[in-house]
């Protein structure tokens, strides 16, 4: 049996469903992912497009392109972080979920650190670790 994941924006105005669990767990510290999450580094996992359902709220979800080829997604109502995905090239057809906004529990087998060489000083980079499984 597949395990339906549910998520959320913190205002509740959107909810979703993913359909997979999350693959390619990453916590990223670009710059881009600190901006838009407000913090060290975001935690996203990877699903197929087709493997994601918004319940409610498809209407107060904003998008924001954020370079040539990522898309950003969030709540318009509360600004939460929701997804981004890439708008062509490889992996194209899946979505990145902020990992944050899952209401089930949810544990990854595996998971990484990316572009750590962009960490903010002040988190330890003795904190940092290319791999963890």
């Amino acid at each position: 049996m597949t395990q339906v994941y549910q998520g959320s924006c913190l205002c509740a105005a959107v909810s979703y469903e993913l359909l997979v669990s999350p693959k390619a767990v990453s916590h990223c510290h670009c710059s881009q992912c600190r901006k838009g999450h407000g913090a060290a580094f975001a935690s996203y996992g990877s699903i197929p497009r087709t493997a994601l359902r918004i319940l409610r709220g498809s209407t107060s979800i904003k998008t924001y392109a954020s370079s040539e080829t990522v898309v950003r997604e969030f709540c318009m109502d509360c600004g939460s972080t929701l997804f981004w995905s890439r708008s062509e090239g490889k992996f194209s057809d899946w979505v990145s979920i902020a990992l944050g906004t899952l209401d089930t529990p949810f544990l990854p087998q595996k998971q990484k650190h990316v572009h750590v060489d962009s960490a903010v000083l002040w988190f330890k980079s003795s904190n940092l670790s290319p791999q963890v499984d």
